[in-house]
């Protein structure tokens, strides 16, 4: 009786258990869990990210004309100057001799115009004593009068050699004393010395074709700042003079600074032939709240188009298909290089009825999270914007089950919104909605 007890109750609990799993499979999800976002109007605004440094607007950097001792050096480095300062002294030793020599040689090319000047006149004045002799009367012959007519015409000739004379030795002079000018550098421009590279006593050494020099100091301007951005050839059409920008510096990671497009380079820069091109875009900054330094690290986003409540779309949502929603990876090609294989469509998987369905779409802009949707989607619609794993095998009329988690708060950015922020919090237009 016992023994029978026991088979009754195994029974039922095997009963159970076949219920429960009955339960628990009618319940189970027809597909892999998927997140889902609705299409939603959004602000959006494209940029063009890139790196670069911090440079100021107006620096010049000085080097020595001639070379030469620094025998007295009258700045340090940050020191403000204004221009006109002096800054620096070379050894003009050398070049104060070579200065009274090239004065000693324009005073003797003087005297010597002078004396050619004076045998000159006396010819003439003879010359003029023959003619009137020679007139009726033949106290002079033709032959002494055409000599004296000769040698005027040579001590004349010889006076122009010697004012000649006169003219070389005062551009050596000039060239003189533009050597011993040299030896003084004074401040081209009002700024900061930014960079000081010599010292006294130490030798500055002039530039040549194989050799760049000494670079003695930098003076710059840092009350106006500019970053020198290089982006990639591909973004160049779409920056143009006058866009927006947010550029942040490695020196300051909690602050944003912003500015314009001031310049866009005509020629790229290659590291090397195989290397892509790259374009340098000047971007000139507002007024700064901080200090900044030459050189400093930054990287920029450029707004170049802005699109106010527009439907969109997560960028993760976006896939290429073929036009039955098909996998286009299936005959061999790669699924990165989907979008670029034969016969692809770009497009979203819609929720339906439990069900993805492929809705090819077009896209406009590229925000710094979402695609700007120019057709093929209604605002409203719920679109499976994720997990990367499921987008990546996922086809039409595949089960899928939503997951009921809100997509996460944009950050406020330069890419992810209408509008561009100073680090002040004030609202800036921007000027790349073309």
């Amino acid at each position: 009786m016992k023994r029978r007890k026991l088979v009754l109750g195994a029974a039922a609990g095997a009963a159970l258990l076949l219920l429960a799993g009955i339960g628990a499979a009618a319940t189970a999800p027809d597909g892999p869990r998927a997140r889902v976002e609705r299409v939603a109007r959004r602000s959006l605004a494209a940029t063009v990210t890139g790196s670069g440094l911090v440079q100021p607007r107006d620096k010049v950097d000085i080097s020595a004309d001639i070379s030469g001792r620094v025998t007295e050096l009258a700045v340090r480095e940050g020191q403000w100057v204004n221009r006109g300062d002096l800054v620096l002294r070379l050894d003009a030793t050398r070049l104060q001799a070579a200065l009274f020599r090239a004065r000693a040689a324009v005073a003797q090319a003087q005297a010597a115009a002078e004396q050619q000047r004076a045998n000159w006149m006396q010819a003439v004045s003879t010359l003029r004593r023959s003619e009137q002799l020679a007139g009726g009367r033949g106290w002079v012959t033709g032959a002494e009068l055409e000599q004296a007519r000769s040698q005027a015409a040579m001590l004349q000739a010889q006076l122009r050699s010697a004012e000649y004379a006169v003219d070389q030795a005062k551009a050596g002079l000039e060239e003189a004393q533009d050597g011993v000018d040299k030896t003084v550098i004074r401040a081209p421009m009002s700024g900061r010395v930014t960079r000081l590279n010599i010292r006294l006593g130490e030798t500055a050494v002039v530039g040549t074709m194989n050799n760049p020099g000494s670079l003695l100091l930098t003076i710059a301007d840092l009350r106006r700042m500019e970053a020198r951005i290089r982006v990639e050839e591909t973004d160049v059409p779409s920056i143009a003079v006058g866009d927006s920008a947010v550029i942040r510096i490695d020196a300051f990671p909690q602050r944003a600074f912003t500015g314009r497009v001031e310049r866009i380079a005509n020629s790229a820069t290659r590291g090397s032939p195989q290397q892509s091109a790259h374009f340098q875009i000047v971007v000139a900054l507002d007024s700064t709240p901080v200090a900044l330094r030459p050189e400093l690290s930054a990287s920029a986003d450029i707004v170049t188009d802005v699109r106010r409540g527009v439907p969109s779309i997560p960028i993760l949502a976006l896939v290429a298909r073929d036009r039955l929603g098909r996998r286009l990876d299936a005959a061999g090609a790669k699924p990165d290089a989907a979008a670029a294989a034969p016969g692809a469509v770009e497009g979203v998987f819609v929720l339906r009825g439990g069900m993805a369905r492929f809705v090819p779409v077009r896209v406009g802009i590229v925000g710094r999270r979402y695609y700007e949707v120019a057709s093929g989607l209604r605002v409203g619609e719920p679109v499976i914007a994720g997990s990367y794993e499921l987008l990546r095998g996922l086809e039409d009329g595949d089960d899928v089950e939503a997951v009921a988690e809100p997509a996460p708060a944009p950050r406020p950015s330069a890419g992810a919104s209408a509008e561009v922020r100073d680090p002040a919090g004030r609202t800036a237009a921007p000027a790349g909605g073309r």
